[in-house]
């Protein structure tokens, strides 16, 4: 047996699975294409993570695009992060090209162009399906962990929060919890003092000063209602394909803040939504964080270890999370440690710091007597990539320098009419971009503090009131003003005196 019918038995052998699963494309020896050696990906296994890695311009979006893309011809719903603004044309099918076929004859399949269902969503004033969330679903711990917040400043969002509950205020935007804040130190200094114990001034200054931060990155469009139900990320259209939900976020790319703040409160929403799935045979909705390192590189310890938390609980709903990050040295090694599906594109050697991160990433791959990864990793074309997944046994499978099969839909943006009728013809469109503006603590509590004014300003005059009433009634009786003069109690004096003796 020659080596090349050797290696194609060992990716065969490798990338069998017995149930679905997508088609990544077909591994590559000595820089050829093995024409049929199919290196596919168990569904079963999608919920374990992954990540696509590459330096710019090696195929990374791409190969977002072609899992996308298969995962929705499934029957799975997807979560699309888009901040360069090139993944809306997969509602629109490829105008194909020969180069594609070229590619396909090669790979060994078929190649259909078709356009997805596509649901465009927006985190600012971008057109869209508006994603919102309240203060208070968000929690006292979320917020705090993304206000990067102390122990003591912690404390006190927790008690703005009790008080909230406990006096029916509810906390919609970030207007709410700030006059929250400013009532606590402020006019009800004394009922919090009393109820919850002293809240130091400096300190919510500190929160406040914090919050004003995030307002600066666009978080008072985010907070507020109608807030979004994830439920809706999981839609099937009517021919049973997946919607691919694409959030636009182009305009946010220097707002990491913003961001991670969005990605935090999504993760945790859908795991405290979605139900357990344990071990299923699909997963319920798969995540695309693409540009994964302004998550990770903005964020505070505290919210580092949130993300890591959420990622290890998180797949046991059915969902997974993919990083799309240039390098992998950009997701933190307990993250890195839990993705099942790797796809490295291509890295590039122009430095020592990039040739130290090429050896740190050889060493995260099995290693294969077909292979020198440290090579490969330098040597790779325009969308070929190396993968190593998991088998329905939670294995890994051989290590596969891999050509990529080419997206079925358009490698490109959607025009300014294409992208108006997509949004035009959205359910929910009309279900979430009606802003709601409902009485919540910010309104309830001026209220409260005007009728106190109102009533001290009653309690002051009230003296005032009653020494101009006697002042007045002494002046319309001249009986009284007689008798209370001196010149008469002088003269009543001297006529006792002359009784006396």
């Amino acid at each position: 047996m020659s080596s090349k019918e050797e290696f194609f038995a060992h990716i065969e052998k490798g990338y069998t699975t017995k149930g679905d699963f997508i088609t990544m494309g077909a591994a590559m020896l000595n820089g050829e294409t093995v024409t049929g050696a199919h290196v596919k990906v168990p569904l079963k296994t999608l919920n374990r993570h992954g990540l696509i890695a590459g330096a710019t311009g090696t195929g990374k979006t791409k190969t977002l695009q072609v899992i996308a893309e298969n995962l929705s011809d499934k029957g799975i719903p997807v979560l699309l992060m888009d901040l360069k603004g090139d993944l809306s044309g997969i509602a629109q099918p490829s105008p194909g090209h020969p180069k594609i076929d070229e590619r396909h004859e090669k790979i060994g399949l078929p190649f259909e162009a078709k356009s997805f269902p596509v649901e465009i969503l927006s985190l600012s004033e971008q057109d869209g399906v508006k994603l919102r969330a309240t203060v208070s679903e968000f929690g006292p711990v979320l917020l705090s962990r993304i206000l990067d917040l102390t122990v003591t400043q912690e404390g006190i969002v927790a008690v703005v929060f009790k008080y909230c509950d406990d006096n029916k205020l509810p906390l919609l935007d970030l207007k709410d919890f700030k006059k929250v804040l400013q009532y606590a130190t402020g006019e009800g200094k004394k009922e919090f003092q009393e109820s919850y114990g002293r809240i130091s001034t400096s300190s919510t200054g500190t929160i406040l000063r914090k919050i004003i931060e995030l307002e600066q990155q666009g978080a008072d469009l985010f907070f507020g209602e109608k807030s979004f139900e994830v439920d809706d990320l999981t839609r099937i259209d009517e021919n049973g394909r997946g919607y691919i939900n694409i959030i636009r976020l182009t305009d946010i790319q220097d707002r990491p803040k913003l961001f991670s703040t969005f990605m935090l409160s999504l993760l945790a929403e859908i795991y405290s939504t979605f139900p357990e799935q344990g071990d299923s045979d699909r997963p319920e909705l798969i995540l695309f964080i693409d540009e994964a390192h302004l998550i990770f590189k903005e964020a505070s310890k505290a919210l580092l270890n949130q993300i890591e938390s959420i990622v290890k609980l998180i797949r046991s709903k059915g969902i997974g999370l993919y990083f799309v990050t240039q390098n992998p040295t950009d997701v933190p090694d307990d993250v890195l440690a839990q993705l099942g599906l790797k796809v490295q594109h291509a890295l590039r050697a122009f430095t020592a710091k990039d040739r130290k991160a090429i050896k740190l990433t050889a060493e995260n791959y099995p290693e294969s007597e077909y292979y020198d990864t440290k090579e490969v990793l330098t040597s790779l074309g325009i969308g070929e990539a190396l993968i190593s997944a998991l088998d329905e046994k939670g294995r890994p499978t051989p290590l596969a320098a891999t050509m990529l099969r080419a997206p079925m839909s358009r490698m490109d943006v959607l025009t300014d009419g294409e992208l108006k009728d997509v949004i035009s013809s959205s359910k929910m469109v009309k279900k979430y971009n009606e802003t709601i503006d409902r009485e919540s603590a910010y309104e309830i509590l001026n209220e409260k503090i005007e009728k106190a004014e109102q009533v001290a300003e009653k309690e002051k005059n009230k003296p005032a009131a009653r020494k101009t009433s006697t002042r007045r009634s002494t002046r319309m009786n001249p009986v009284v003003k007689v008798l209370t003069s001196a010149t008469f109690i002088r003269g009543v004096l001297g006529v006792l005196k002359k009784v006396i003796r």
